[in-house]
């Protein structure tokens, strides 16, 4: 028989109650030219019975393994692939019937193309439409490719993948980001704005766990920061501080679990792999002594002046003055490191991630934030008015973020010429919600002391 044009494949671990809707969703594609992969991963459900059903379709071939995770099974169908394009569908997921043959037919017409990726539908675990999901148009409106394509149901010219060598096994997850890293500095890619496939929403989703999924993406952007030797930064972390004796609600070295708050912040930067120096910025003696007698000279101390430090002052100034007495007996850096020190539970993951992202995407400023999918309203005079309507449309480019995380990162030469600490070409980095705590109240003290217990 002919080579297939196109190998889809499955990759399924105890989705006995979804099985058989993704797998009937690729027989009934108007695009036949494929052949079909089915990993069984070592279910124990009621998979493998329903599996077998497939067994006598043409092109068709199962693989039944003890339990070896997503990525190595992602290598296992690359292995085994023969068609020109390789397509991963997720086994609680499904197709929309022509699915195969947009995406086929838009890769055939511009060789360029390493991979394209459709918007998509999101359902619940009965299946009811949740919300459809349009991505950016990346042929038009993208220039910072720093949100990328879903892992599964995006098509990849097999030589493509083989040329980069596959997935990294020593990632159990997030394989469409490491592999997007892979790609966007060397070939094209292409947003496809329909919604070609259903993305279930549901407990045992891999994207559920948002610490765990954060915390590999860092190590994933860790690793490919870690081959731009050229580009590596001198980073100057400036921690500001106002301390008591400026500001009455600023509490540096009041205590969260028998540990002065400022020094969780301190601590975090020390364990970053990212930073060369660390200043502390503040007028506040008792604070300069804590530091000085704890920390010695790891840290930079500079005295500010106290106007600088008055609440009606921007930031702005304070980093100049920091900047400028850096200068004194240092190089300039490459960048510009602000920590603030309510954000007690920010990790040096994050740190290095932010310095990392600037690396990866040559940006002017990268800041924390958290997407908010709640509501929000604005006022119009006349009254309350939704940002966006409610019609079942989230468009990529209405996302709303929040600044989080006390966390921003400024390359000096933008700064310098801006007297701007965020702006340009801004590039993120999302945070869970334990790192994008901050105290600002009494209140916010108890549930810190909470969330550390």
């Amino acid at each position: 028989m002919a080579t297939p044009l196109v190998t889809v494949y499955v990759t399924n671990h105890n989705y006995g109650s979804y099985i058989e809707e993704s797998l009937q969703s690729i027989k009934n594609q108007e695009f036949q030219d494929f052949e079909l992969i089915i990993i069984d991963d070592g279910s124990t459900d009621d998979s493998l019975e329903k599996i077998e059903k497939y067994n006598k379709m043409e092109n068709t071939h199962i693989v039944r393994q003890k339990n070896k995770g997503l990525v190595v099974s992602n290598n296992i169908a690359l292995k085994l692939a023969v068609g020109k394009y390789i397509m991963r569908l997720d086994a609680d997921d499904y197709l929309d019937p022509r699915a195969l043959e947009i995406m086929v037919n838009t890769l055939e017409k511009n060789d360029d193309l390493a991979l394209v990726f459709p918007d998509y539908y999101e359902i619940d675990e009965s299946g009811e439409i949740i919300q459809q999901v349009r991505r950016h148009n990346f042929e038009k409106d993208v220039t910072l490719f720093d949100q990328p394509a879903h892992g599964a149901c995006t098509m990849i010219r097999r030589k493509v993948l083989l040329e980069i060598g596959g997935y990294d096994e020593t990632h159990s997850r997030q394989d469409g980001y490491d592999l997007w890293l892979n790609i966007i500095n060397s070939y094209s890619v292409k947003n496809i704005n329909l919604p070609l496939f259903y993305y279930r929403q549901h407990g045992k989703s891999l994207t559920t766990n948002e610490s765990k999924l954060l915390k590999t993406r860092s190590k994933i952007i860790a690793k490919h920061a870690k081959k731009m030797a050229e580009k590596t930064l001198s980073v100057l972390a400036v921690i500001p501080v106002r301390g008591s004796a400026v500001d009455s609600r600023s509490l540096p070295l009041k205590e969260l679990n028998q540990k002065p708050l400022i020094d969780w912040t301190i601590d975090a930067a020390m364990s970053s792999t990212t930073i060369k120096h660390l200043m502390l910025s503040t007028p506040d003696k008792e604070v300069l002594q804590h530091v000085k007698s704890k920390y010695g000279t790891e840290i930079i101390l500079h005295e500010r002046e106290p106007d600088l430090a008055r609440i009606n002052q921007k930031l702005f100034k304070t980093i100049i003055n920091s900047l400028e007495y850096y200068c004194n007996t240092h190089n300039k850096p490459d960048a510009i490191l602000i920590l603030n020190i309510e954000a007690p539970f920010r990790s040096a993951m994050y740190i290095d991630k932010a310095v990392h992202m600037m690396q990866l995407y040559d940006v002017d400023s990268v800041i924390g934030v958290s997407l908010e999918d709640d509501i929000f309203y604005v006022h119009d005079g006349s009254g309350l008015q939704p940002l966006s309507s409610d019609n079942g449309l989230r468009l990529e480019r209405n996302d709303i973020y929040r600044k989080i995380g006390g966390i921003t990162l400024v390359s000096e030469p933008y700064f310098s010429n801006q007297k701007q600490i965020t702006g340009g070409k801004m590039g993120h980095i999302n945070m869970d919600q334990k790192a994008k705590f901050t105290i600002q109240s009494d209140f916010d003290w108890s549930i810190a002391e909470a969330i550390y217990q």
